[in-house]
């Protein structure tokens, strides 16, 4: 009989980013000890849960969102350990405004100012160069030194499986060691020693050219150093590697797990620890009071199993619901197909104040909503215009005619939501305040797809509204995304990142939501991620009832279901603006005459049709199979606020591909968190897409951007290639507003002129920055236009020709870029948005459009 061997922490994580609360609950428990190790060197008493809840909270989301760890969980989560004690100290000094926390990657160590320079360290560099996995195994087996046994279920091996991964890890180590070093430019003489090291230290070296080692060791002093380290390799990891991720405490780090500490606390005691956490941290953290909280709803969610369905609306009137006796077991989240990266989580307690249970007592503090914001470690959970926040929120200004009338009052002068309001628009008195109000889709609501509905409220007056509630109406078919990490807090910064925090959580039809009171002449907005179901009826679009102090907004919008269009991937405002570059992964071979020339956009030969495409391997790296690279130029002084990398090939089978950013010396490996596949005449093709915000975050502002070996077909008239889509700050640019459509739309044949509406913006007379990326473009077949409502544009690229857009060019490339578009366009938007794109004679898979447009006050 065979025995299932453990799930490892990968395929946990994997399920865990699918929805399956379960495997998350088994990560915790297999680390929840060894957070609380470290959290205990750091803070004093039940703090140390409170840490623990939030640091698992904020890698749940991470994984939601297709990022985080792929096999090191256990150095991700001590990493984001550290970091929230640090914020939190901050944050409880006074040095540092709760909605002003800074930006971080936890994907890297977290460096103690006590510790600056470390990660600099030869050992450092070469063991954050290794695969993940190699990073994961030592960190086990060497750094905690944890006996493999106990590291297998980890790692889904056996005992001796470990121990093999362990000597091989070792063993890579070593060469990568030896490579940094080699990489400091070390004397001439050192280099061929230094190269023959690493075999010296295993004992694969003859007598004769040990010899030699040893003669030079004995009087290079450099070199004899690195032998040392070399041969001592598992002191180097405790000594640089440890401090690196546990701190100055890695000591008492290392002895406290050894000695098991802190498991017997279990999930109750989380839980007591979040509510009194809640009551502590109200005032000091806000929006961080909740991330704590969505812990509770994850630990919730561990052992529901019981159907899903829609929330009952909570108490018409609009100040935050009280929360309602819970049944036998929370509801279990609602199915969904769509990736995990898309997903919103939600949380909450009854203590939050603002941050109210939902019926049965399930946590749906506001999770709803979309993050990042700002220089904030809250940053995946929190919303807000970019203005001194530098890793933006996802937001958006929306159209419609609101009315503004008074609030009917009862018994008391208490507000009744469901009382009718008065016919007719009334102006606010001088010195009160003057609310309108907008609800819209972000681009389009599409039958089956995930989209974006967003809300707008300004105070047109000259004295602050009353405490703001909004309710949500959505369209039938539409819902709030169900998740299974019910796990975000929202906030909501203003333009100039000042604290503006909206909570929000499910109704029966819908969503309610809530914030302070808005100052005079300042606008607010936030958007709810939905789904559509795949037989939802055209017609009537959102609707928006809005009640502050005495004064009620009633807005819907035009727009509702469409049974095509693009729906939006990301939406944000601010001084923001985008970018796009990419490159072709495939050209024409090069011993072939009149190939040359068509590599540098010259001769008649420039379409893939009329090669037998193979692949392009540009980079110097000889692992890769095909690679090329793309110029990134940001903004002076500008800021990643999100990035998508987007890959398409002939073919329908997407798969992962490799990228380097600049600054960095080894790929990293990006999976798919969703893709389409289309048909072409020529056969199938796919557009791949990832979230790399994080990544492109975290690289050098400029610089070249990598791509290598994603799924290709070799081939006559085959394409493949990749882009690099942003949203970036621009300190130049005026308050905009900025959205991301996916299209992945066949134009041409039987249909050759596709209209994208682009819902959701309220553009001022200004022209609109636009990035286009479409695939399978042909240079030699004219015909290709696209519009903004204001007749054919010209891109700003290629051969710069506004009847033959798709010429195979790219941004950040001078060379073609066979089968691969990356457009630049601007035009003036009218009332009424839309992207048009015709084709004569081309038949071309349009895919990607992002916009900024400068925003209507």
């Amino acid at each position: 009989m065979s025995v299932e061997p453990p799930r490892s922490d990968a395929d946990l994580l994997r399920a865990s980013a699918q929805g399956d609360a379960a495997a998350y609950g088994l990560l915790y428990r297999r680390h929840a000890a060894a957070a609380r190790a470290l959290a205990r060197q750091l803070v004093r008493g039940t703090e140390a849960e409170d840490v623990v809840a939030e640091a698992f909270t904020k890698v749940l989301d991470l994984v939601g969102r297709g990022r985080g760890p792929e096999w090191s969980f256990r150095t991700y989560l001590l990493t984001v350990v550290r970091r929230t004690v640090h914020d939190r100290s901050r944050v409880e000094s006074g040095g540092l405004a709760g909605g002003e926390i800074e930006d971080y990657d936890p994907g890297v160590p977290f460096v103690d100012p006590a510790l600056v320079g470390l990660e600099r360290s030869i050992v450092a560099r070469a063991y954050l160069s290794l695969p993940e996995r190699w990073r994961a195994v030592l960190w086990h087996v060497e750094v905690e030194r944890c006996r493999p046994a106990a590291v297998a279920p980890l790692l889904g091996l056996s005992a001796n499986g470990v121990a093999a991964l362990a000597y091989r890890a070792r063993e890579g180590l070593r060469q990568a060691y030896l490579q940094v070093h080699l990489g400091s430019r070390p004397r001439r003489e050192c280099r061929p020693v230094l190269g023959r090291m690493g075999a010296y230290v295993r004992g694969g070296l003859a007598r004769r050219d040990s010899r030699v080692i040893d003669e030079h060791v004995g009087r290079c002093e450099e070199c004899n150093g690195v032998l040392l380290e070399l041969a001592d390799v598992n002191r180097g990891l405790r000594v640089m590697v440890g401090p690196l991720y546990v701190g100055p405490l890695f000591g008492g780090y290392a002895a406290a797990l050894a000695k098991g500490t802190g498991g017997a606390a279990g999930l109750l005691g989380v839980l007591a620890a979040l509510r009194r956490a809640a009551r502590r941290r109200r005032a000091a953290l806000g929006g961080g009071a909740a991330v704590a909280a969505a812990m509770t709803a994850a630990l919730f969610l561990m052992s529901a199993d019981e159907p899903a369905g829609r929330s009952v609306a909570a108490s018409t009137a609009m100040e935050p619901a009280a929360p309602v006796p819970p049944p036998p077991s929370p509801p279990r989240p609602v199915g969904r197909s769509e990736p995990a990266p898309h997903l919103l989580g939600s949380g909450g307690g009854s203590e939050l104040g603002p941050y109210p249970l939902g019926p049965g007592g399930s946590p749906e503090l506001a999770p709803y909503l979309l993050g990042p914001v700002g220089r904030s470690e809250l940053a995946p959970y929190l919303l807000g215009p970019v203005g001194r926040s530098e890793l933006g929120p996802y937001l958006l200004r929306s159209g419609g005619r609101p009315e503004l009338v008074p609030a009917p009052s009862g018994p008391g002068g208490r507000r009744v939501l469901g009382s009718p309001p008065a016919p007719g628009p009334a102006r606010s008195p001088s010195g009160q305040a003057r609310l309108r109000a907008a609800v819209e889709p972000v681009g389009a609501l599409v039958r089956a797809q995930p989209g974006i509905v967003g809300v707008r409220l300004r105070n047109d007056g000259d004295a602050p509204s009353g405490e703001v509630a909004a309710l949500v109406e959505l369209p039938k078919g539409v819902t709030l995304i169900p998740t299974a990490r019910r796990h975000q807090a929202a906030a909501l910064h203003g333009p100039a990142g000042t604290a503006d925090g909206w909570a929000c959580r499910p109704t029966g039809g819908g969503a309610r939501c809530a914030r302070a009171p808005l100052p005079p002449g300042e606008g607010t907005a936030v958007f709810l991620r939905v789904r559509v179901d795949e037989n939802a009826p055209e017609g009537a679009g959102p609707a928006l009832r809005v009640e502050a102090g005495a004064l009620r907004v009633l807005a819907r919008a035009e727009d509702g279901v469409r049974a095509s269009g693009a729906p939006a991937r990301f939406a944000t405002e601010g001084k923001v603006t985008v970018r796009a570059v990419g490159n072709s992964l495939l050209t024409c071979p090069e011993e072939r005459e009149g190939c040359p020339e068509a590599q540098r956009r010259q001769g008649d030969q420039r379409d893939n049709d009329l090669w037998p495409m193979e692949p392009l391997d540009r980079d110097d790296d000889p692992a890769t199979r095909c690679s090329s690279a793309a110029r990134l130029v940001l903004p002076k002084g500008g800021r990643v606020v999100w990035a998508g990398l987007y890959w398409s090939a002939s073919g329908d089978r997407a798969g992962p591909i490799r990228v380097r950013p600049p600054g960095r010396r080894s790929y990293v490996t990006v999976h798919p968190s969703n893709a389409a596949v289309r048909e072409l005449p020529n056969g199938p093709v796919y557009q791949a897409f990832a979230d790399v915000s994080m990544l492109a975050a975290g690289a050098r502002r400029s610089g070249l951007w990598w791509a290598a070996d994603a799924p290709v077909m070799e081939g006559t008239a085959g394409h493949a290639g990749w882009s690099l889509v942003l949203v970036v700050t621009d300190p130049r640019e005026p308050y905009s507003q900025a959205v991301v459509l996916d299209s992945a739309t066949v134009v041409g044949g039987p249909r050759r002129r596709v209209r994208l509406p682009i819902g959701g913006l309220t553009p001022a007379a200004a022209p609109a920055r636009a990035e286009l990326v479409t695939w399978e473009g042909d240079a030699g077949l004219a015909g290709d236009r696209v519009s903004l409502g204001s007749g054919a544009l010209t891109p700003a690229g290629g051969d710069r020709d506004r009847s033959n857009v798709f010429d195979g060019s790219s941004g950040g490339v001078a060379e073609m870029t066979f089968g691969v578009d990356v457009d630049t366009v601007g035009a003036e938007l009218g009332a009424d948005p839309g992207l048009t794109i015709a084709t004569d004679k081309d038949v071309v898979m349009f895919g990607v459009a992002a916009l900024s447009v400068r925003a209507r006050s």
